[in-house]
């Protein structure tokens, strides 16, 4: 089978590109894909790490795809593992190419230097900003959610009893106040305010394509055990949706 290479491989996917909403959704972590000019398309971990958290955000695709639909909004997602680079760090964090990941060593990442990190960037890192900084470019109001998923619990941390988190920068937090606030009116929910990450990470995808430009924005993280199925996808999809426009209202942004 012929390979493909880093410039004839497309690291993003862009769906509902003509869906007319101010909403913009993005999902960083969108898929544990390793494409095959990164070491044969093997990072060197076994199978089961590659499905777990620290190669992608297990379940967000799938809410993200939904809440495009329901929200009328353009959805962007990358294509390539959180571990061959991360599209949500800035260009110059140190844990752009992780070399250990929640107790995994990536032996493929183990010896990167400085070219593997710009043929990495090039063809995917960069790819993937340019498209997400053109769609977000389209209409003066646009709003970003980033919908992303968190692991249950880290190897040898205390579980986390969250079911959703809302991530924001203290640098705006504008609509994610009233999102919290809206999402805590749900009596069966625990609800992160940032939690179980802070939101404020300068250089990452929200910083870049949001903070910088002052568009309005919020990160969401789903509970990844709740979404694992399809089913579950849509119900926390379907619940989010209109909890969103609504904390969008409530903000007056």
């Amino acid at each position: 089978m012929k390979k493909t290479g880093p410039m004839t491989e497309k690291p993003f996917h862009i769906h509902g590109e003509s869906r007319v909403s101010r909403w913009l959704i993005t999902c960083d972590h969108a898929t544990n894909r390793v494409p095959d000019w990164v070491n044969g398309g093997d990072l060197g971990i076994a199978a089961a790490d590659m499905a777990r958290h620290i190669a992608y955000d297990v379940g967000a695709l799938g809410v993200a795809l939904r809440l495009g639909e329901l929200l009328g909004a353009t959805v962007v997602q990358s294509d390539f593992s959180r571990l061959v680079i991360d599209p949500n760090r800035g260009e110059d964090d140190p844990t752009l190419l992780m070399k250990l990941y929640d107790g995994t060593i990536i032996p493929a990442n183990r010896h990167a230097g400085v070219a593997d990190l710009a043929q990495r960037m090039d063809a995917l890192y960069r790819p993937y900003h340019a498209a997400v900084a053109a769609l977000a470019a389209r209409r003066d109001d646009t709003a970003i959610l980033s919908v992303h998923s968190f692991t249950p619990q880290l190897r040898g941390r205390a579980p986390r009893p969250w079911h959703v988190g809302v991530l924001y920068s203290h640098l705006d937090d504008r609509l994610s106040r009233p999102l919290v606030a809206r999402l805590r009116q749900e009596q069966d929910l625990c609800v992160g305010d940032n939690e179980p990450y802070s939101g404020h990470l300068p250089g990452d995808a929200i910083d870049r394509h949001a903070l910088m430009l002052g568009r309005p924005n919020t990160l969401i993280e789903v509970r990844n055990d709740l979404i694992e199925s399809e089913a579950g996808q849509t119900h926390w999809a379907d619940r989010l949706a209109p909890i969103c426009a609504e904390a969008l209202v409530l903000s007056g942004l």
